[in-house]
């Protein structure tokens, strides 16, 4: 990624859009906002199960103890048009980035790459879904969202 890209439009997304793409999302807000900037942010799910409905309640509880509110948020499906209205496209991992990558239209104008790819020595893994596990999961997947989420803010000042 060159530094001259700017990335002031990014959609995170993971398979529901209830646990790690709305914590990534979150923690990218929370950084791009203290850091004064200009952005359009979103999450998204590839699968539809959840349409419409709030973060799971232990993703809120994550959040929520670093004085971020996710309440607000309400979980969708990417559309084709995220394609060319973001300009990049984070994906939670490689089962989601190969389905975004099947779904993508010849004009896409996204760059489309996994999360932790922003993060220097952890080039191509996955942020890991706490869905099935307790909540030291959503700490962990707090973590990692929030430490790719600094980078990302880095190279957008």
């Amino acid at each position: 990624m060159e530094v001259a890209d700017v990335l002031n439009r990014v959609l995170f997304v993971c398979l529901g859009n209830i646990c790690r793409s709305p914590l990534a999302e979150a923690a990218f807000r929370h950084q791009a906002d203290a850091a004064g900037l200009s952005f359009e942010a979103d999450s998204a799910g590839t699968a539809h199960w959840h349409i419409g409905k709030q973060p799971d309640p232990r993703s809120q509880q994550i959040a929520a103890q670093f004085g971020v509110d996710i309440s607000g948020q309400r979980a969708r499906q990417v559309m084709e048009e995220d394609f060319r209205r973001f300009t990049h496209i984070f994906a939670m991992d490689h089962e989601n980035l190969e389905v975004l990558q099947s779904r993508a239209p010849m004009d896409m104008t996204a760059e489309l790459s996994l999360l932790l790819d922003l993060v220097p020595g952890r080039e191509g893994e996955a942020v890991g879904d706490p869905y099935y596990g307790g909540e030291k999961g959503f700490a962990v997947t707090w973590r990692d969202v929030w430490e790719a989420a600094n980078h990302l803010v880095g190279r957008m000042v």
